[in-house]
């Protein structure tokens, strides 16, 4: 599970914020990459996820959020427990399953927009989980899921997106074992 760059690719998912307050989900398959049953002499596959990067920006993808838009939002990365992909204000998320405490979260961060009216450029972000390289989060589920919660309605629409690096990696039985009872809902 050692980071090695010749190893790693990116995968990425993003999700339009809007400019009301709600849950949404974007998924992200990953059955590709990932085999949790081991056949033979070969071993079960997962996928590491090393680093995750969230970015938010303007509507159009290119530019920062406008400076005076008001907002605030969660986002994660989470092993899915079973939701499809629907747009902010179509979903709710159960208490405390955007958090550090549900074991199904790989990462995230907080995003707070103040805006002025004199263009406060300033996006103060938070970062509250995140995999690292040294202990990756891996994933047995064959999805992932891009996790937001637009708990102050944004001025403008936003797009908050994620890349993962990550690789995929073979996996013993009893880790194997130990990852189906953690991200198993």
């Amino acid at each position: 599970m050692v980071y090695d760059i010749k190893d790693v690719f990116y995968l990425d998912t993003g999700i339009e914020t809007t400019t009301s307050t709600g849950d949404g989900a974007q998924m992200l398959d990953l059955s590709a990459y990932i085999d949790p049953i081991a056949r033979g002499k070969s071993k079960a596959t997962g996928l590491a996820i090393y680093k995750v990067h969230f970015d938010v920006v303007d509507d159009g993808g290119n530019n920062p959020v406008v400076a005076t838009t008001n907002g605030q939002i969660r986002v994660a990365l989470m092993s899915n427990p079973g939701i499809t992909s629907q747009p902010v204000g179509s979903l709710s998320f159960a208490n405390d399953t955007l958090n550090a405490g549900n074991a199904l979260v790989a990462a995230g961060s907080d995003y707070a927009f103040g805006g002025s009216a004199g263009g406060d450029p300033q996006q103060p972000q938070q970062k509250w989980l995140e995999p690292s390289e040294k202990v990756p989060y891996v994933v047995v589920r064959d999805s992932v899921l891009l996790a937001i919660v637009v708990g102050v309605a944004m001025g403008a629409n936003a797009n908050v997106f994620c890349r993962l690096e990550c690789a995929q990696i073979s996996l013993d039985q009893s880790t194997l074992n130990q990852l189906l009872r953690t991200q198993t809902v």
